[in-house]
C-alpha cells in the first residue's frame, strides 16, 4: 500500500526491525536512560525515532516530521516519569498520537476539504490517492484510522489513548471509513 503507513504495533521479539529496539532492548534501554546514563537516552531516542515517525506521518501528514520531533521531546523529558519500563512502547505511541493530532490540529487552519474531489479509484499512483484522502480527513478521523487499522488497536484502547469515550471512536471510525469508500467509489 504506502511506505508510509505503519505496519506493525511494537516491534516482535523474535523479528529484528532494523533500527528499532527489540522490546526487551528497549526496556533495557529505557531502565538504563531513566537512571540517568545519557548514551542510553541517546541510543532509546534513536532507535524509537522510526517507529514514532511510522505512527505520527499518518497523522500529521506534512507535519509528521515535526510530530516526531515532539514526540522526541516529550519523551526526553518524561521518561523519569515512566513508571513500567516494560510498558515503553504502548508509552510511547500514546505520546506519538497525541503530538501527531496536536500538529495536525495546529496545520489545520481551515476545515478539511469535501471528499468528492477525489482521484478515481483506477488511478495509478495509488499512494498519492491515499496521501489525498489523508489530507481531506480531520485529524481525529486520521488518528482513530491509524490506531484501528494500521496499529489494531481495539476500541476500547483507543478510546483510552485518545481519552475520549469508545462511542466516540465508533463513530470517528465509522465516519473516517465511510469516506474513504465513498472516495474509491467515485
Amino acid at each position: 500500500m504506502s511506505d508510509d503507513l505503519p505496519t506493525s504495533d511494537v516491534p516482535s521479539p523474535g523479528v529484528p526491525t532494523p533500527g528499532v529496539p527489540t522490546p526487551a532492548e528497549g526496556v533495557a534501554l529505557a531502565r538504563a536512560a531513566r537512571g540517568g546514563d545519557t548514551l542510553a537516552m541517546q541510543d532509546l531516542l534513536g532507535r524509537l525515532t522510526p517507529y514514532i515517525a511510522r505512527i505520527c506521518t499518518p497523522i500529521a501528514l506534512a507535519g509528521g516530521p515535526d510530530a516526531t520531533q515532539e514526540a522526541l521531546v516529550v519523551v526526553f523529558r518524561s521518561l523519569r516519569s515512566l513508571r513500567e519500563p516494560e510498558a515503553l512502547y504502548g508509552w510511547v505511541r500514546a505520546i506519538a498520537v497525541r503530538e501527531a493530532v496536536r500538529i495536525a490540529r495546529r496545520d489545520a487552519r481551515d476545515r478539511p476539504a469535501e471528499l468528492a474531489e477525489l482521484p478515481a479509484r483506477g488511478d495509478p499512483q495509488l499512494r498519492a490517492d491515499i496521501h489525498d484522502v489523508l489530507t481531506r480527513l480531520a485529524p481525529e478521523h486520521r488518528a482513530v484510522l491509524v490506531l484501528r487499522d494500521i496499529e489494531g488497536l481495539d476500541e476500547q484502547a483507543a478510546a483510552a489513548l485518545l481519552d475520549i469515550p469508545t462511542g466516540t471512536v465508533k463513530s470517528r471510525l465509522h465516519r473516517a471509513r465511510a469516506s474513504f469508500r465513498r472516495a474509491w467509489s467515485s
